[in-house]
């Protein structure tokens, strides 16, 4: 793992730069029919320098639950990966990761660079060179009751609108997968015959009347990064996972974990509270993101299980160790009449890789 600096980043650039123009200069001098042929029949070498400029890729906050689980799919799919980190404290984690083994050993690189997120200059210099950018960035508020408040929703959408407007002034980056949540597409007055999908919003006043601080953040954020994609040249698509599960996932992921299952009562009682394994997502932000250059676009939906039983639900309540009585129904719920969710966007892109249920 590599760390870098503005200056050291300049130096690196100037240094590729160099690389890349004694490269043109030595095919231009042993060129002599190659005059007559086309890209599509450029020299290997050539060819291969633009698949490695392709590989390049950052992920924002990739020392997050999901975030290093990310990372670590590109790594075994061949990527160079730069991390955002804004912090001492986040560089440590990142070589404990690495030391410990949690970070995949690759032959492939992993920089990290300190950028801030609330500057679009900075994040900007940090994606310098990339062709895509994972934004997996999560927040912790200590003043709020569920680790989540009402403020730290203005948050998210300020980080939101800095990193897609960087994505937007930065010539290398094309791609753009921004990681949502389900709860952007569940919050709304719901018809019980309806499908959840894709094609869903949450409904903003719906979540501030119900105070669902962590869906108003969610949807606003995915709302503003659209908004910027739409006058800023480059690709975005927008993955909205259930709540996030995996090896310990409360003690990695506590403040998105809790200020997730506010409401939870509700959402089980309409047949909407769903999870998914955080390797089973990440695969999916890596498959998306290389479906971009041919037809992935738009909102994709991700979860593999939904909480129906009672059973499952008092093993959630475990795992997380929230008293099960704030999550079960009063009244007894017939999930023949539930509101269905559908990933079968996000099946259909992936079906090749593994089996996919595509409506719960």
């Amino acid at each position: 793992m590599g760390i870098g600096c503005p200056d050291e980043n300049k130096r690196i650039e100037i240094e590729e730069f160099r690389r890349m123009l004694l490269s043109n200069a030595a095919v231009h001098r042993t060129k002599i029919s190659d005059e007559f042929l086309n890209q599509g029949q450029l020299r290997p070498a050539v060819q291969n320098n633009r698949e490695l400029e392709e590989k390049k890729v950052c992920v924002t906050s990739g020392v997050s639950f999901l975030g290093i689980a990310i990372v670590n799919q590109l790594l075994l799919r061949g990527y160079s990966v730069r991390v955002i980190v804004e912090k001492q404290e986040d560089l440590e984690k990142l070589r404990e990761m690495e030391i410990s083994g949690e970070m995949r050993q690759s032959m492939n690189t992993v920089v990290a660079i300190m950028a801030s997120l609330n500057d679009v200059e900075s994040l900007s210099q940090a994606f310098n060179g990339c062709r895509g950018v994972f934004h997996t960035a999560a927040f912790v508020d200590p003043a709020g009751l569920s680790g989540y408040s009402k403020s730290m929703a203005e948050v998210e959408v300020m980080v939101s609108k800095n990193v897609t407007q960087a994505c937007a002034i930065t010539p290398s980056v094309r791609n753009c997968v921004l990681t949502s949540s389900l709860l952007a597409c569940v919050w709304q007055d719901i018809n019980s015959s309806r499908t959840i999908d894709h094609d869903s919003w949450s409904d903003e006043s719906f979540c501030i009347n119900k105070k669902l601080w962590y869906a108003l953040g969610k949807l606003k954020a995915e709302r503003i990064a659209w908004d910027v994609a739409r006058e800023g040249g480059f690709k975005l698509v927008t993955i909205c996972p259930g709540l996030v599960t995996g090896p310990e996932f409360l003690s990695r992921n506590p403040t998105s974990t809790i200020a997730y299952l506010k409401g939870a009562q509700e959402m089980f009682r309409n047949g909407l509270l769903a999870t998914v394994d955080v390797n089973r997502l990440a695969v999916a932000h890596v498959l998306v993101f290389e479906e971009m250059k041919n037809t992935a676009y738009g909102r994709y939906i991700s979860f593999d299980q939904v909480i129906r039983r009672e059973e499952e639900l008092e093993k959630l309540a475990r795992d997380t160790g929230i008293d099960i009585r704030t999550m079960r129904s009063n009244s007894r719920t017939n999930f023949s009449n539930c509101t269905k969710l559908s990933n079968a966007k996000l099946c259909r892109l992936t079906s090749t890789i593994h089996r996919c249920n595509s409506e719960f």
